[in-house]
């Protein structure tokens, strides 16, 4: 092997080890400072920049990557479709679960209420976040291999979303009993499961070339969902013009910011 092709290999490991380290801590630290000190404006903010991040870094450069490759496009779109529908039926799943936890209880709990399975949530919060860590290492990982920029914005996509959900799981968390520093601690260690996800998809997909148009196309369409039907509806919710104004700055400066990093004009 060529000294140019070991180093190329090792700066894109290093950049994909560095990206999935600092998705991770970034997103978990700026979720426990919004969650423990309850800036809700800053949270809602962040949702509208989210879409515009999401949705660019997935309709501006990550699907044209895929597109770009040389795939069949019928096998790409049916890629999109498959991932679309299985976002779905994973959001109808945890909704489900979640409504039938809380069925007929109003979700005025007395002081002690159903501590069990508070607990018990606390934990599946954990395991749950590892899970989807790890994915989001594989799909950093892909974004690299495809290409340095896309990486970057996928990165950035990434931690744009994670915040408000991490604040989400926070409150789960300090529920269930867990103390604040234990919540930072146990997510902080979940976290690194996109270091093990960012390696793994390194070693898979560099020997798998063809599957890479197919990992982005699937990470796109999960952006896209996200935005689409969890994001922006909460932000429907604020039909006001003085609410609607900073959203729509918001959402540009996201895009804005996709098209800096990946010198798009």
């Amino acid at each position: 092997m060529h000294d140019d092709s070991r180093l190329k290999i090792h700066s894109t490991l290093s950049s994909i080890l560095f990206a999935t380290a600092i998705a991770g801590v970034l997103s978990i630290t700026a979720a426990a400072i919004f969650s423990f000190s309850l800036l809700s404006k800053m949270v809602e903010r962040m949702v509208s920049l989210s879409v515009g991040i999401m949705l660019s870094t997935s309709l501006l450069h990550a699907l044209p990557e895929a597109f770009e490759s040389g795939a069949d496009p019928r096998s790409l779109f049916a890629c999109l479709l498959a991932g679309l529908l299985a976002f779905f039926l994973l959001e109808k799943f945890a909704i489900l679960r979640h409504s039938h936890h809380h069925e007929g209880d109003g979700h005025h709990h007395v002081h002690g209420h159903d501590a069990h399975e508070a607990g018990k949530a606390g934990w599946m919060i954990l395991v749950g976040d590892g899970l989807h860590n790890f994915t989001d290492g594989i799909l950093i990982a892909a974004a690299f291999l495809a290409n340095p920029k896309l990486g970057l914005v996928t990165g950035l996509a990434i931690i744009a979303h994670e915040i408000p959900q991490e604040i989400g799981d926070f409150i789960v968390l300090l529920n269930a009993g867990f103390s604040r520093t234990r919540a930072y601690v146990y997510n902080l260690i979940c976290s690194l499961m996109a270091v093990v996800g960012g390696v793994l998809g390194y070693y898979t997909l560099e020997n798998a070339s063809n599957l890479l148009p197919y990992v982005l196309v699937f990470a796109s369409s999960g952006f896209i969902y996200i935005a689409v039907s969890d994001l922006m509806p909460q932000m429907q919710r604020r039909a006001t013009w003085r609410e609607t104004i900073p959203q729509v700055i918001l959402i540009a400066c996201g895009v804005i910011l996709v098209l800096l990093v990946t010198g798009q004009h």
